[in-house]
């Protein structure tokens, strides 16, 4: 068999005649990205986000179709063709009409992921929708009661007749988890060995601590009060917030393994520098500001207060972290359990020998208000149906029943493929601005619900023709097929059918082929496989 000597990225590497560029550089290991492009369909060259440089004619050309040609010297990854691929994805994200997260989630502080409480709350999984939910929040019967409710008021539903009631939905499964026999508590990691020092019981220190044990350290919680809980105690009223309520989630952090050190003061019983010696990390999360306390410890002091990094909360001294009030005054709780949150990743970074970075940071493609005229497309999934209040009094929150009927009302926002997206990979990867192109109105908000098993939503299709080129090869009666010109370009069933004709053989296939979420899921899951039917002919008697 004749083959092609070419190097691309400086490596020599031989391949049969007739293999593409991108052929060639997957067997040197270097990965492309690519779009537009499936192992097994024919080249369609639409997306061109797998452009390289011939270094020889400094012409761009699309590594998934063009053919390796001898002596080829190809540059795969220069300044160069990363800028282009960066001008395809930011032309690609520029009409795209979705939220990689929902607005509700984006809004939440401590970053929990609502749209999947709220799902498994419909479907009766309340274990794991409280799993879900203490994934993110440490104390969510607390907050269920008193939270403000950002992610309420960024609600997509709210302009229409009312936000999905976000938090007592997160009360509803909070209470019935410390109601059962066997309330949820997260398994921690293997023992590390480490000790982390948390000064202050309130909800940043109460947070931090219960988010380091699951890493694996042994956590102490050092406080000047006589019982556990800060302002959560003191500064709620116990109409809003009963102290049973209180108890019992604290004596769940306490059960997990936190040693409580109570009526113990920093300054007075102890000191920093004492804690700085006797643990590997210092929290601090004390919610009330002494400058005397801090002038000769070594940390700085701004006009809010301490002075730490507004990601890791990293201060001036190694090792140590600070959050919630300490740094500036808020009363917000779910913004001091965030900052727990975040303290106690950050402390566990510094201890793994990892680079101190805080929370990943996530390319989002955010859709902005939706018109009014959009509003149907969402109201398939929230149905017209006004917010459900609980029957008796609030403080009790909704019954089993009530808490399905509103959570039935929420939009799903959410993208339906928020990991497997090839779309928001590259837009990570290549550090893309979803803003940079954008020219007029974005695409308008479609859901079309016609197929049992699979929903499309033809704004977030970037045109590839994979979809198209899938039903052909699995032998689709109808398949899909490109209309209109230009811009107004999209997918649809030929003679106006719907998508249930359209994919009767290939829905599987055209799901998993799509690089976004155009094609997807109606329950965000596959299908479960038939089991294969015994063919009763062949049977031996």
């Amino acid at each position: 068999m004749k083959t092609i000597t070419l190097t691309i990225d400086g490596k020599k590497t031989a391949v049969p005649a007739g293999s593409t560029v991108l052929e060639a550089a997957r067997g040197l290991g270097i990965d492309i990205p690519t779009l537009c492009h499936l192992d097994g369909c024919e080249p369609f060259t639409s997306c061109m986000v797998c452009v390289v440089r011939d270094l020889k004619t400094d012409k761009l050309l699309p590594s998934c179709s063009v053919t390796a040609g001898q002596g080829m010297e190809i540059d795969a990854s220069g300044d160069t063709v990363m800028a282009a691929r960066r001008d395809t994805v930011e032309m690609l994200l520029s009409g795209h009409a979705g939220d990689c997260e929902a607005p509700c989630l984006r809004a939440c502080p401590a970053h929990m992921d609502i749209p999947l409480m709220i799902r498994r709350i419909k479907e009766g999984r309340l274990d794991e929708a409280i799993a879900t939910v203490k994934r993110d929040i440490a104390l969510p019967a607390v907050l269920g009661r008193i939270c403000p409710a950002p992610c309420e008021a960024a609600c997509r539903r709210r302009p229409q007749d009312g936000a999905v009631s976000i938090c007592l939905l997160k009360q509803h499964v909070a209470d019935a988890d410390l109601a059962s026999n066997t309330p949820y508590a997260p398994v921690p990691a293997k023992k590390t060995g480490k000790k982390i020092a948390v000064v202050g019981s309130g909800p940043a220190g109460l947070a931090a601590a219960y988010h380091a044990l699951q890493y694996g350290h042994a956590v102490d919680i050092y406080d000047r009060e006589r019982e556990p809980g800060g302002a959560l105690r003191t500064g709620v009223e116990r109409e809003r917030l009963p102290l049973a309520v209180l108890d019992a989630e604290i004596d769940l952090i306490r059960n997990m393994g936190v040693r409580f050190h109570q009526s113990t003061a920093l300054g007075t019983d102890l000191s920093l520098a004492v804690l700085r010696k006797k643990y590997d990390a210092v929290i601090l999360a004390t919610g009330t500001i002494d400058p005397l306390l801090y002038e000769k410890s070594g940390l700085e002091m701004g006009e809010r207060g301490l002075i730490s990094d507004r990601n890791t909360h990293e201060t001036a001294l190694q090792g140590v972290f600070a959050g919630g009030n300490l740094i500036g005054e808020s009363k917000r709780a779910i913004r001091a359990l965030a900052h727990g949150k975040r303290m106690a990743l950050s402390a566990h970074q510094l201890l793994s020998g990892e680079a101190i970075q805080g929370d990943e940071s996530r390319f989002n493609s955010i859709l902005g208000r939706v018109r009014s005229e959009e509003m149907a497309s969402l109201l398939q999934a929230g149905g017209e149906r006004r917010r459900v209040e609980p029957a008796g009094p609030r403080e009790k929150g909704f019954s089993a029943e009530e808490a399905v009927r509103e959570a039935e009302r929420c939009f799903e926002c959410d993208c339906r493929k928020p990991e497997s997206c090839r779309l928001r990979r590259y837009a990570d990867e290549l550090h893309a601005d979803q803003k940079r192109f954008s020219v007029g109105e974005r695409g308008p908000v479609e859901r079309i619900v016609q197929h049992d098993l699979v929903v499309y939503e033809p704004g977030k299709c970037i045109k590839c023709g994979l979809c198209v080129r899938i039903a052909k090869k699995e032998g689709e009666p109808l398949g899909l097929a490109f209309t209109g010109r230009g811009f107004n370009v999209r997918i649809t069933v030929p003679f106006s059918e719907t998508v249930q004709q359209g994919l009767q053989k290939a829905a599987k296939a055209c799901v998993e082929g799509c690089p976004t979420a155009a094609l997807a899921w109606k329950d965000r899951t596959p299908p479960p496989r038939k089991a294969p039917t015994k063919d009763t002919k062949d049977t031996k008697k």
